[in-house]
């Protein structure tokens, strides 16, 4: 655990007599971004010490070190270069699809029934590597997992809410190379965390990070981590935002997001019900009033508040600041600018929130122009994102074109947060629309069949690819408002909730073996695509686990 070493165990099942086994690795050593197709760093060096065997690259990379612990294993030195590997997936993505690989030599190893064997590959020191038998690191590593299922809320403890709690554990991190992240928060008393928004090409990001916080940390027992997160993404609001993301590599942080922010709000909130932390609201109230105040008086990106209405607008060219962010070239595949309707679901919600902490703990008259601006955004919003025609919420109004009628999840947001902006009597045919035209076993739709830029299926090169993205595509985290706006529509139907789920299950079993999926292919058989573990999916169904099935 937290170290760059895997452990590959070999044990015979089954059979009459002992098998032999010739174990090839064949390496490169690149970047994870890097194309396949990117030269060989060589020459090659390999060094040979007993049974220990280190492999260096020509470049600034770390050796790979590996090791086979078994009965009688041997190692063969027969170095050479294997061309033209083929990479499917690469292949069908439009990207350099054939690379060449080395292979030192091969590994020979004899297999029986009271005999196993493991191949150790790690960057790690031989000193590290050493602690730990191979027995020993799998003994300790399920107990490290049991522990993590002792912590977790006792809906999650068992069956597919422990396999959710485990994978939940992957995208928690210290993140490497961050000094004054972690210089702050040491001095705090803090320890420094963030979160992985997605496996294998993601880094962390603000938006991804707080719509997960309550499913990775809260729904597993992982409270001080939570506040380590909310109190490190504290040090980074600048102008009245925090991160859309770290780029890998750096310290700064992207700001490019209208929405992060205010997921910040939500993620607080949660964290406060949980955990009563009042110190850390303490804490962040000057930064939250910042915020506000920012928003009110216009920051980044054309990020403000119209004053004629109350409603939050953003936009700016060249730049996607919602979560459906997809840009190709000086291509915004979906620039919704103007003002959209989670962004003001997720604004009246927010404002509403430091209303009730300023109200709190500062009185009534801190919070009274707050009361009085959510007042202003509520009924502006009734007044303007209603679709008659259609029964729904509009996605965007005052935008470039106008005002969009296309039908997408975003508007399930607006009675899905804890202060829901819609008039409730517009509940029932809202979740009713997202539920014919956008629900599937694996999530919700981003658009609906029948709208001219409905694409069924996520494939081909970048630009097809991210075409799609957005516009029609599934994706398994938006599972989560929707199930919290069934249950407040169907307060009595926990089953149907639960039967939402169904889907992840079996999913569990593929792509990324015991974990969730970024995105789906809009129609059955609902293909995984994108990465093959992603932060928010598990996050969300975990959440929805715990909510729909009761400990009694």
């Amino acid at each position: 655990h937290e170290q760059n070493t895997v452990h590959v165990n070999y044990r015979l099942v089954e059979g009459e007599g002992p098998v032999r086994l010739k174990l090839m690795p064949m390496v490169h050593a690149r970047s994870h971004d890097a194309h396949v197709n990117t030269p060989l760093p060589l020459p090659f060096t390999l060094k040979c010490v007993e049974d220990r065997f280190e492999l260096q690259a020509n470049n600034e990379l770390p050796p790979l070190r590996l090791q086979v612990v078994g009965h009688e294993s041997a190692f063969t030195m027969e170095p050479r270069t294997a061309n033209e590997w083929l990479y499917r997936v690469e292949q069908r993505r439009g990207y350099a699809a054939t690379g060449r690989l080395w292979r030192p030599g091969y590994f020979r190893i004899t297999l029986d029934h009271d005999q196993p064997a493991t191949l150790i590959a790690s960057t790690e020191s031989w000193q590290s590597i050493d602690v730990l038998d191979p027995s020993e690191a799998a003994e300790m590593e399920r107990h490290r997992r049991q522990r993590l299922l002792t912590r977790a809320r006792p809906e999650a403890s068992r069956g597919f809410g422990a396999e959710l709690v485990l994978a939940a554990d992957q995208f928690l991190i210290r993140p490497a190379g961050r000094v004054r992240d972690a210089t702050q928060a040491h001095a705090a008393g803090d320890d420094v965390r963030t979160v992985i928004a997605g496996y294998h090409w993601f880094t962390d990001w603000g938006r991804d990070t707080m719509i997960s916080l309550e499913g990775l940390t809260l729904m597993t027992g992982r409270h001080a981590e939570a506040g380590y997160l909310l109190r490190t993404f504290a040090q980074y609001v600048r102008d009245g935002l925090i991160p859309n993301l770290f780029p890998e590599g750096g310290n700064d942080g992207l700001y490019h997001t209208a929405d992060a922010t205010l997921w910040y709000f939500h993620a607080l909130d949660r964290y406060l019900q949980t955990t009563k932390d009042q110190a850390t609201l303490e804490i962040l109230l000057p930064k939250l009033v910042d915020i506000y105040e920012h928003h009110l008086r216009g920051t980044r990106f054309g990020i403000g508040v119209d004053p004629q209405d109350g409603l939050l607008r953003q936009g700016a060219a060249g730049y996607q600041l919602t979560w459906m962010d997809a840009k190709v070239d000086d291509w915004v595949v979906t620039p919704r600018r103007g003002k959209a309707v989670e962004i003001n679901a997720l604004w009246y919600n927010a404002v509403c929130l430091l209303a009730d902490w300023l109200r709190e703990l500062r009185g009534d008259s801190a919070a009274r122009p707050l009361v009085q601006q959510a007042e202003q955004t509520r009924q502006s919003f009734n007044q303007r994102f209603w679709n008659e025609s259609a029964g729904c919420l509009y996605d965007i109004v005052d935008g470039e074109g106008g005002d969009d009628p296309a039908i997408r999840p975003n508007q399930l947001f607006a009675i899905s947060l804890k202060h829901a902006v819609l008039d409730s009597a517009r509940w029932d045919a809202v979740v009713s629309i997202c539920r014919d035209r956008l629900l599937t076993p694996m999530g919700l739709r981003s658009l609906a069949p029948g709208h001219p830029d409905y694409k069924p299926r996520y494939d081909g090169d970048l630009r097809s690819r991210d075409a799609a993205y957005h516009q029609g595509t599934v994706w398994g985290w938006l599972i989560g408002p929707f199930i919290d706006a069934w249950l407040k529509t169907h307060p009595q139907d926990g089953e149907s909730a639960r039967a939402f789920l169904e889907g992840f299950q079996d999913h569990m079993q593929e792509a990324c073996v015991g974990s969730i999926s970024e995105i789906f292919d809009a129609e059955a058989p609902y293909y995984p695509r994108g990465c093959a573990a992603q932060a928010w999916s598990v996050a969300e169904v975990l959440r929805c686990w715990v909510a729909t099935n009761p400990t009694d």
